[in-house]
């Protein structure tokens, strides 16, 4: 690390000195919980982790060696800090490995391209390719599709709906007239209900699939992408922009449409990078901008050619792994707190907010505890889990493999939502919750308390995270929620997702609320009573709720994605 480097993390931690979270009224004379308090707050190593995390290990993807690497290194960190801590294979998954990547538009005129291949991408064999580009017409129905396929032979395919803008909406709330506004807020409007119809499988959506070819573009191209690969096609090229327009309310300006919310990037600013089907043929993504440029030419009959020039490898079915660290219990060991945080991400930046701040937070709780409450009355496991992007698989494995945790479990505490600091606290739609996390929170400090929404006993997980495949068993399940911090408008799934993005000083504030949290549930004199709220009586308005159920996890890749 350079001199340069490692003062510029010294200057970052220096923000956590005039931290706004720090408390100084205490409810309670524990001295554990002021230890806790004085450890996390005073002692932290989150910003070199971060960056050993974010920058020089990086993106996280199922299967690839930069998950295996970064698990090594979780591992080795916990047994540093005198903790037990394993890999625990539960299955296969599709390997890849990411090289360096360039795309350039070379005609009619040269551009040097904003955007990337897509996880699982294949590359090109080695050599640049120069390809022609032709935009995915609509079609009244399949059979109108298999006929124009012989026409994309050879081509890359434009597949994503353009955005009519990528100029962010608060320049037209406030600058533009009401006549502007209204008119590009409908023509926005329109380029997102078609983009969601791309992600629709056949049947679904504004469309009986992508365009009426009746197949799914879901993540970065879906049966799509492979289908049009059968049919000849060089590749695809697909764009997700993320966007926060709306045509509802005015949003203090002249332009009559609101959305974003405060502190919202206001329009496109950056673009969601998913995986994509594929086995032969590239998939990338552009951004709004350049999106838009190649598709105008292509719709204008500019003939506008690609270079492509990408090192991607399928590696095959590989093993994949949690990361599983374990403080044993002394008194009642065949009870369990868990934390949990998934550590995959998707590929297109660093994983940082998602959920590498979870991660981290985990991390140094335990990091805590292990030098504060060493002996714990109940069992604590750390658990962080692979597969989550793919559906909750790791965690999901998990719960199948340790029907003991299941049976014994006091609550796990699932954090999986960005950098900001934690602001809710939800009870899981357990009939007891109430009592026993209100016990919890009245021993953490008053300033901390006072600023946490609780849900009680709310209600279970559902699924886009770790906590779900706990759920689901209808065991205690508390999800720790934060602000967002743009998390949807900017970072989550995008390029964007990167060390900068991280708030420090809330991600301190998380780790040792987080501690406390632990030991106040291990210390508990009582288990939550496994014992679910009813759904149906708890429904508003006559709406019929459901327990969620478990869904098996799969120990391989999907065979039609091999």
């Amino acid at each position: 690390m350079s001199h340069h480097r490692m003062l510029t993390i010294a200057a970052l931690a220096s923000l956590a000195a005039v931290a706004p979270l720090h408390a100084q009224s205490f409810p309670t004379d524990d001295p554990v919980i002021k230890h806790i308090y004085a450890i996390g707050m005073d002692s932290t190593d989150l910003y070199r982790q971060a960056h050993v995390l974010f920058d020089s290990l990086g993106p996280r993807l199922m299967g690839t060696p930069n998950l295996s690497r970064a698990q090594d290194w979780l591992v080795d960190t916990y047994k540093a800090f005198g903790i037990d801590a394993k890999k625990e294979r539960f299955g296969t998954w599709r390997g890849w490995e990411r090289g360096p990547s360039h795309i350039d538009l070379v005609s009619p005129r040269i551009r040097s391209l904003e955007g990337q291949m897509v996880g699982y991408s294949p590359g090109t064999n080695g050599k640049p390719q120069i390809l022609p580009v032709v935009v995915l017409p609509r079609f009244a129905d399949s059979t109108a599709f298999v006929a124009w396929l012989p026409k994309a032979r050879g081509k890359l395919v434009m597949i994503s709906a353009p955005m009519p803008t990528c100029r962010a909406q608060s320049q037209y709330t406030a600058l533009g007239t009401e006549a502007e506004a209204a008119a590009m807020a409908k023509a926005v409007t329109e380029s997102k209900t078609e983009w969601a119809s791309a992600r629709a499988r056949a049947g679904e959506g504004a469309s009986a699939g992508v365009r009426g070819t009746g197949y799914s573009a879901a993540l970065g191209g879906g049966e799509l992408g492979v289908r049009l690969e059968q049919g000849g096609a060089a590749g695809i090229i697909t764009s997700r922009p993320k966007l926060t327009w709306s045509t509802g309310g005015n949003a203090g300006g002249r332009g009559g449409f609101g959305g974003g919310g405060a502190g919202s990037q206001g329009g496109v600013s950056a673009m969601e990078i998913f995986e994509t089907y594929n086995l032969k043929t590239p998939a990338v993504a552009l951004n709004c901008e350049d999106y838009g440029l190649v598709y105008r030419l292509a719709d204008a009959g500019d003939a506008p050619q690609i270079r492509l020039d990408l090192d991607g490898k399928l590696l095959g079915e590989q093993p994949v792994f949690n990361v599983v660290a374990t403080i044993p219990g002394t008194e009642k060991p065949n009870e369990y707190v868990v934390l949990s945080a998934h550590f995959d991400s998707w590929d297109g930046s660093s994983g940082a907010t998602d959920n590498g701040t979870g991660t981290l937070t985990m991390l140094e709780a335990m990091r805590i505890l292990k030098q504060v409450y060493p002996h714990p009355k109940r069992t604590i496991i750390a658990g962080h889990w692979s597969g989550e992007e793919e559906g909750e698989v790791g965690s999901k494995a998990f719960t199948e493999d340790h029907p003991e945790v299941i049976a014994g479990l006091q609550t796990v505490f699932n954090q999986d939502n960005g950098t900001g600091p934690i602001k809710s606290i939800g009870g899981g739609g357990m009939v007891d919750s109430p009592e026993h996390v209100t016990r919890w929170l009245s021993a953490i400090p008053t300033e901390w308390r006072d600023s946490l929404r609780t849900s009680l006993p709310g209600g279970p997980s559902g699924g886009g995270s770790d906590g779900y495949a706990f759920t689901c068993y209808g065991v205690p399940t508390t999800d720790l929620g934060s602000e967002n911090w743009d998390y949807f408008s900017l970072t989550w799934h995008t390029e964007r997702d990167t060390y900068d993005k991280v708030v420090f000083p809330a991600l301190q504030y998380n780790a040792t609320l987080t501690a406390m949290l632990v030991y106040e549930a291990s210390e508990d004199p009582t288990m939550i009573p496994h014992q679910k709220i009813d759904l149906t009586a708890a429904a508003a308005g006559g709406r019929t709720r459901t327990w969620p159920t478990c869904e098996k996890a799969p120990r391989s890749t999907n065979p039609r994605l091999k």
